[in-house]
């Protein structure tokens, strides 16, 4: 299965990274839809596509208005936003609100069931998290293969258990250990507390999404630390892939 990182950042996009986007271009399935939204299309190996989200601030939904050409002309032929009725409400009342975008692409929107099918192979399958305003993470399990998908919210060991075991685990990393208070004062994670839940996890590989828009460099959050606690850790860039 193959994982791509459409956008890796956090609150506004910058040179290096859109804000945040991951794609499963073989089953058609988008995990938010940041800026990083606009590159879907060319990557879309399915005619239907499902987009999953995991809250509504802005960050997260603000690319959901890029695929109104593209639906209009029929690729894909289907497009279905799943999300918590609060967030899909959102969506629908002030993301598409007529003065500020007054064609409403032909989404469907639907409430996320408890289990959602993926394919009639895998099962996805989420949890509440906490953040300001509330968010949800992700698991999808197929036979043999798993990942899970955990943005945005501040490490506390209370999904430990549902993300245990996962092959690729992709978490919000937005700040480095040295700013850990402010990590906790706006519902965000660092990297020590990252690692570690990894570890006791037992995850098979973790990689880093969701980070500060502010730093643009090559390591923001400290890789190296995270690393010594979890080895294969890996810090996403835009357009980077991943087969697991």
């Amino acid at each position: 299965m193959r994982v791509e990182f459409l956008g890796t950042g956090g609150f506004y996009p910058n040179e290096r990274r859109h804000t945040t986007c991951v794609m499963l271009p073989e089953v058609g399935i988008v995990l938010d839809a940041g800026t990083g939204f606009f590159r879907v299309i060319p990557r879309l190996e399915t005619s239907e596509l499902d987009i999953f989200l995991s809250h509504a601030h802005l960050d997260h939904v603000v690319g959901l208005p890029f695929l109104l050409t593209a639906l209009l002309s029929g690729k894909p032929a289907r497009a279905t936003i799943r999300a918590t009725p609060q967030t899909l409400s959102a969506v629908q009342e002030h993301v598409f609100a007529q003065p500020i975008f007054p064609i409403l692409p032909p989404y469907g929107f639907e409430p996320l069931a408890e289990k959602v099918s993926i394919q009639g192979q895998g099962t996805l399958s989420h949890r509440a998290l906490g953040h300001p305003g509330g968010s949800i993470g992700f698991r999808i399990d197929w036979p043999g293969r798993s990942l899970a998908f955990i943005t945005d919210t501040t490490v506390d060991g209370s999904y430990t258990d549902f993300i245990r075991g996962v092959d690729l685990l992709i978490h919000e990393c937005y700040f480095p250990d040295e700013l850990s208070e402010v990590a906790e004062k706006t519902g965000h994670s660092s990297t020590t507390p990252v690692a570690e839940l990894a570890r006791k996890a037992r995850v098979g590989r973790l990689c880093l999404i969701h980070l500060d828009p502010r730093r643009t460099d090559a390591d923001p959050i400290g890789l190296g630390t995270a690393r010594k606690i979890f080895p294969k850790t890996e810090l996403a860039e835009d357009l980077m892939t991943v087969e697991f």
